[in-house]
């Protein structure tokens, strides 16, 4: 397969993701959405980073086409030194595979295989032997916590035990970069936190670049860089730098609607 790559001079051993002009239209009937607008950031190799914002601020469409399941309708995705949209879909498929591990909220299964299989899914579609792809799933599991689940059917486990098992999924095939969407959303704040510290070990014992989307404020100074998402625009913010305004304010607003909401209830 061909990668068409950027040269070693232009590119930055620093930056795992570049993003560049980004822009992202999607047409209904009564016109054209942006959903995305003239988005640049860079996130840097063994980070963390977190993008937050309110429902519909186009989180969720940045992290699919970070993972390439979104063709954006203008820019360009450098990861790995490599423009993620020059490949065609196969290649994305494998660039995919081989580079990020991805968790979503809702975790999908393979219903008939059991938490050990699942897991070596990844593997599998990759090529590996059966016998060489369960060891290594096996030593995912123990990453997690969860060698003692192997045999059970992951639908027969707990949300939080569920989502252990998806991050092991997540890191099997040793990718650089995992993308974790609300990871933490179905879960309460116990096995919430649990998630959490199972990313900062991925990102400070396994040295992984994380990239996480979350409603939830609190996670935010665990982070290198926040990205705030509001109305398609991305504001961008790094530890130890102060919060620029927009964001203090939108915060603000958020958290004096929550607090509205819990004075209602």
């Amino acid at each position: 397969m061909t990668q068409t790559k950027e040269s070693p001079e232009a590119a930055d051993s620093k930056v795992l993701i570049s993003v560049k002009n980004l822009n992202k239209q999607f047409n209904i009937k009564s016109g054209t959405v942006n959903v995305l607008h003239d988005v640049n950031f860079q996130v840097a190799r063994g980070s963390f980073t977190i993008i937050f914002g309110p429902s519909g601020s186009g989180k969720s469409t940045l992290m699919n086409v970070l993972s390439g399941l979104e063709p954006p309708t203008g820019g360009h995705v450098m990861i790995a030194d490599q423009d993620v949209y020059k490949l065609n879909s196969d290649q994305r498929s494998h660039f995919r595979a081989s580079t990020m591990g991805i968790v979503h909220q809702e975790n999908y299964w393979v219903k008939s295989l059991n938490v050990l299989e699942n897991v070596a899914m990844p593997l599998y579609l990759s090529g590996s032997p059966k016998s060489s792809a369960l060891t290594v799933a096996r030593e995912s599991l123990e990453k997690v916590g969860m060698t003692s689940y192997s045999n059970y059917f992951p639908t027969l486990l707990s949300g939080g035990q569920q989502q252990r098992v998806s991050m092991a999924r997540a890191i099997v095939a040793s990718p650089e970069l995992i993308l974790a969407d609300e990871p933490t959303g179905n879960l309460d704040s116990k096995n919430g936190q649990m998630i959490i510290d199972l990313l900062l070990y991925f990102q400070q014992e396994l040295h992984r670049t994380i990239v996480l989307v979350t409603h939830n404020l609190e996670y935010l100074p665990l982070s290198d860089t926040q990205l705030y998402s509001f109305d398609g625009n991305i504001t961008e913010a790094h530890r130890g730098q102060k919060m620029p305004l927009l964001i203090k304010e939108s915060l603000q607003a958020q958290l004096a609607q929550l607090t509205k909401m819990e004075q209602g209830a």
